[in-house]
């Protein structure tokens, strides 16, 4: 109907590890009433949690525990929760995880999963979770990702974390810097570049992207004396995604290539390793970058920090990337609904 506004997506919002930040950041993101009027959000969490963080940081919402999604995020004055765990009041101590923290957090994420998957709601925004609580409770995976993946069927996915200025994807994520060119192959790469330029038409509302390729040796190799992987591998990629019609440019030296990106010249920019990446990205977008899963059949974005068990408890945690995080499941939503195709 002309002139009606349309209706906020429905986003889930797990409560991470309850013994970190995750509960106080929810809350306080929560708080803002502007981010009701581009999402209507739930969170897949413990009662007794979240209440001993609203008292702790003086928030004058309620928590209303819901068993239906009927109604659900339309009120600012009330939290909206779906309670996947009864853990004892009392039982979590801010900065000190347990096992049964361990298993409410994984709950969480399996219960949004679940419901992102039937289209009872319209994304999934993660707070911070350990990843070694998480294999000490049973569930062996490097961390959401990789477990979020298999559970929606998974095979070709990527981490991108974005900000306002520069989003970067990574070919290579958690491992030691000294593996990293012998993770390296032709078809990783492109895949990267690939699942990547998709995802920048279907969730990112990009008409023809053009992604900037980084480098991994200093000068681009300078014609192979610094290393030879951007003529045996990164180069024969880049050439491989052009020839499908993909924008890519590249390799280019990290140190030029992400001030150009950074000024518009790149919609995103792939790197091949974590701090080559990362640290551009926090230098611009520190407090509110987000990271994002491309590939899945689900929207599924999150926070761009750890659990910060040293500050969990002492109402110092800051929300921006969380606020972020939401926002840009509820941008993702708008833009697949338009473009009315699966990524994965």
């Amino acid at each position: 109907m002309t002139g009606q506004r349309e209706r906020p997506p429905l986003i889930g919002i797990t409560l991470g590890d309850p013994a970190g930040i995750g509960p106080e950041i929810i809350i306080k993101a929560l708080a803002d009433r502007r981010l009701y009027e581009v999402v209507r959000p739930v969170v897949f969490g413990d009662h007794a949690v979240l209440a001993d963080a609203m008292k702790r940081i003086t928030s004058h919402q309620e928590i209303r525990v819901r068993q239906k999604l009927t109604g659900v995020g339309e009120n600012p004055l009330e939290i909206d929760l779906f309670a996947v765990s009864d853990l004892p009041k009392g039982s979590i101590m801010p900065g000190h995880p347990v096992p049964d923290g361990g298993k409410a957090m994984v709950q969480s994420i399996l219960k949004a999963v679940e419901m992102a998957q039937a289209g009872e709601i319209q994304g999934m925004v993660t707070c911070p979770i350990s990843k070694a609580l998480m294999q000490r409770v049973g569930y062996l995976y490097e961390g959401h990702t990789q477990f979020i993946a298999e559970k929606t069927g998974s095979k070709e996915y990527v981490m991108m974390l974005a900000g306002t200025r520069l989003r970067v994807v990574l070919v290579t994520i958690h491992c030691a810097l000294q593996e990293v060119a012998g993770l390296l192959s032709i078809e990783n790469v492109y895949r990267t570049i690939r699942v990547t330029a998709r995802a920048l038409v279907h969730d990112f509302g990009k008409v023809s992207p053009v992604i900037g390729v980084a480098a991994l040796n200093p000068h681009a190799g300078e014609e192979s004396l610094f290393g030879s992987e951007e003529q045996e591998i990164i180069h024969p990629a880049v050439e491989k995604a052009r020839g499908e019609g993909i924008e890519a440019e590249g390799p280019f030296p990290a140190d030029t290539l992400f001030w150009k990106a950074a000024h518009g010249r790149y919609d995103a920019v792939v790197a091949m390793y974590h701090d080559q990446g990362l640290i551009p990205l926090k230098l611009l977008h520190f407090s509110d970058a987000v990271n994002v899963t491309l590939g899945l059949p689900i929207i599924r974005t999150s926070v761009d920090h750890g659990t910060a068990y040293d500050i969990a408890g002492t109402g110092k945690a800051d929300p921006s990337s969380l606020k972020a995080a939401v926002r840009m499941a509820a941008q993702m939503v708008k833009y697949r609904s338009r473009s009315g195709a699966a990524v994965a």
